[in-house]
């Protein structure tokens, strides 16, 4: 109600309701969380969902540098703040990112339908550094190309880091996803890919009737908008998902440091 109506009284805090409405957010599907399992990230994990906070800043500041390629989305009200105003609620907006993703990952986890994958035959791959080596060429090629040429290679930008960081995993002998394909976790990206489509309706919805609010303008599928946001670029948002899904993993890791193992080629 605050974020979208235009309360006389609340002004002067009207530009700042995105932390807050999404903070809840956060809180809320914990509760729900809890309710089906009794357990959830906020009271069993909550040094790792605390860390999720500052991760996810830096995280989406980095999509924000992508885009000065690109040029996807841009903000409207953007001049109601100051240049350090804007930086400082911005960071904390980005700030709730990854926590959302992560915590509607988890509640899907607990719907056995969701959960279990089924695909049960494993991923079966060749040699893991060949394998880390071309996917890391490739994918840091895909991002010049899309610094070069960003009307016809932005899709890249949602595939190109998820894969960098995938690779670079690989390379250093880390646990990464191909290894939880390997052993028929397909899960470890449906959930995150399907929780951030779910979280990417609710952005986009709370966000048509905001102010400031952003818009897009994406080559060649700028038709057949839901809120803001283009049909098809909804699709977008289950590669996103991907991307969270890594780097909460990074951070579980710093919370929980992991046993390196890299196995025989």
């Amino acid at each position: 109600m605050l974020a979208w109506r235009r309360f006389t009284w609340f002004k002067p805090l009207q530009s700042f309701t995105f932390a807050p409405l999404w903070t809840s957010y956060v809180v809320f599907v914990n509760a729900l969380t809890f309710r089906r399992t009794g357990d959830c990230l906020l009271t069993q994990k909550s040094r790792y969902l605390v860390a999720l906070f500052p991760a996810s800043a830096l995280f989406w500041w980095y999509f924000e540098y992508l885009n000065r390629f690109a040029q996807n989305w841009y903000y409207i009200g953007q001049e109601l703040f100051s240049p350090v105003i804007y930086v400082v609620h911005a960071t904390v907006a980005f700030s709730t990112v990854l926590p959302a993703v992560m915590s509607t990952a988890e509640l899907l986890q607990s719907y056995p339908a969701l959960s279990r994958t089924r695909f049960q035959r494993p991923l079966v791959l060749g040699s893991r550094r060949i394998q880390g080596g071309a996917i890391l060429a490739l994918a840091s090629c895909g991002l010049i190309c899309v610094a070069v040429w960003p009307d016809a290679w932005y899709p890249v930008l949602w595939f190109s880091p998820f894969l960098i960081l995938v690779s670079v995993q690989v390379l250093l002998c880390e646990e990464s996803v191909l290894q939880k394909l390997e052993r028929g976790e397909w899960n470890a990206l449906t959930l995150p890919a399907l929780a951030a489509l779910v979280c990417g309706v609710f952005w986009e919805m709370w966000n048509h009737y905001s102010y400031p609010k952003w818009a897009y303008s994406i080559p060649y599928v700028q038709r057949f908008q839901i809120f803001e946001m283009p049909v098809l670029g909804y699709f977008g948002y289950l590669p996103f998902g991907l991307q969270c899904g890594v780097v909460a993993d990074l951070v579980a890791r710093l919370t929980t440091p992991p046993t390196k193992s890299c196995a025989a080629e």
